[in-house]
């Protein structure tokens, strides 16, 4: 896959931007397209567990909002498949009656009739005013494109004891890591900006959700963080020391959750072939979990802006990296990787794996930051800043390029662990 980095929005011309939009909107239905390739009515229609709708209603979905922001909001042509709205809007029908989906060759025709009308309409839009849309839209089918990716995982592994497979060949698992698990780093205390600015380059206003901005001054205490999120190494220590039995590492909540939902190891925990696993970040755990291990450790989950701040510098070397094997991500492996072995995608403070391989849940609420303005609607990110969602940094191994930066800021309750989500600790 060819990876077009966003242009300079402030400098680009239309011709520019049109290229690379509709580069990247081929770029990025490609790779959604390739993971529906044979797949089954079953895994199609099905929902694989009650927090996730089923695949075939992210696909027609995917259409729909395309349809709807560009189309109609943008173009201003009717809406040419209006028995779909109910079906596939996100606000239209509860995830639990989202299952009598049209077949995949009727949902692949809406993807391709929808694309066919917008590179139509993209010919002659006036981009330079409507790009941030563009972007969105772009961002909008990454997202739901990594939430296919992991209810196919969970289709396809219900049962197994190592749900995603073994170690894939070339990805260096007998490779040690150039740095201990158990090093930390120091991050000073200082004040920084926190968030993406209206104007700072080709991470500009134009690229990021509404939730990354605006930047704003915080304030972060001196702290030191894991260089790396924690492996399946030092995770089984936690298990093998009787972790998911004992009361004293865990929150109230989280103990409620364990006596409610008894598990004891991660959802993607190599159940039979450890010791192969034993560099790559732990994957599969909820926040309840990881909190639960930082406090076995003496340690504790990072904030946001602490995780923010520890990722200095990666901003910058992100479209470079984005060419290179370096970071883990766009289904590369089809798998986490081991960790701490990337040579150039380390932070200013010494901190790897940032980017890619798994989610890292942070301590802090998802809520707006100081100014915050809705886009492209409110019920985009405004009605999950309810006090019930915890912020995850960093991306996975099956994020795409284009939602994939250290601003960006994801959001799951506490006791979702579906997600290709790990962490690492701070104190």
């Amino acid at each position: 896959m060819v990876f077009l980095a966003s242009p300079d929005l402030n400098a680009a011309d239309e011709r520019q931007l049109r290229t690379y939009v509709q580069t990247t909107l081929q770029a990025c239905r490609q790779g959604t397209l390739a993971l529906v390739d044979g797949i089954g009515a079953d895994v199609l229609r099905q929902q694989a567990h009650p927090d996730f709708s089923p695949v075939g209603w992210h696909l027609g979905h995917i259409a729909f909002t395309e349809s709807l922001w560009i189309l109609e909001h943008l173009a201003q042509q009717p809406c040419s498949f209006p028995d779909y709205r109910t079906l596939f809007a996100a606000d239209g029908l509860p995830k639990s009656k989202r299952q009598q989906l049209p077949r995949l060759n009727d949902l692949l025709a809406f993807l391709r009739d929808v694309r066919r009308r917008t590179l139509i309409y993209l010919v002659d839009a006036p981009l330079t005013d409507q790009i941030r849309l563009w972007q969105w839209l772009i961002q909008h089918e990454c997202q739901h494109s990594e939430t296919i990716s992991l209810v196919m995982a969970l289709h396809q592994h219900q049962g197994r004891d190592t749900p995603l497979g073994d170690p894939v060949a070339g990805s260096s698992q007998d490779e040690m890591p150039m740095v201990e698990p158990t090093q930390m780093v120091d991050i000073p205390g200082r004040s920084f900006r926190l968030g993406v600015e209206a104007d700072c380059g080709v991470l500009n206003g134009d690229v990021a959700i509404d939730n990354e901005s605006p930047a704003h001054w915080v304030d972060v205490k001196p702290c030191q963080m894991d260089r790396i999120p924690v492996t399946c190494g030092q995770y089984q220590r936690f298990m093998a020391a009787g972790g998911y039995q004992d009361r004293q590492w865990w929150c109230d909540a989280g103990w409620e959750w364990l006596q409610s939902v008894p598990v004891s190891q991660p959802l993607y925990w190599p159940q039979n072939n450890v010791n192969a696993f034993r560099h790559h970040p732990v994957c599969g755990v909820n926040w309840y979990e990881a909190t639960a291990y930082a406090r076995f450790v003496g340690k504790r989950l990072p904030t946001e802006a602490e995780w923010a701040l520890a990722s200095s510098g990666l901003t910058a070397k992100l479209p470079t990296l984005l060419t290179t094997t370096e970071i883990n991500c766009n289904h590369r492996l089809g798998q986490t990787s081991p960790v701490g072995l990337a040579k150039q995608a380390v932070s200013d403070y010494g901190c790897y794996d940032m980017l890619g391989n798994v989610w890292e849940w942070t301590d802090s609420w998802f809520a707006p930051y100081p100014g915050f303005r809705a886009y492209p609607y409110r019920g985009y990110s405004e009605i999950y800043f309810d006090g019930r969602h915890r912020v995850l940094r960093g991306g996975s191994w099956a994020t795409r390029p284009w939602a994939l930066r250290p601003s960006f800021r994801n959001w799951y309750e506490p006791h979702v662990r579906e997600l290709f989500m790990g962490f690492r600790c701070a104190r």
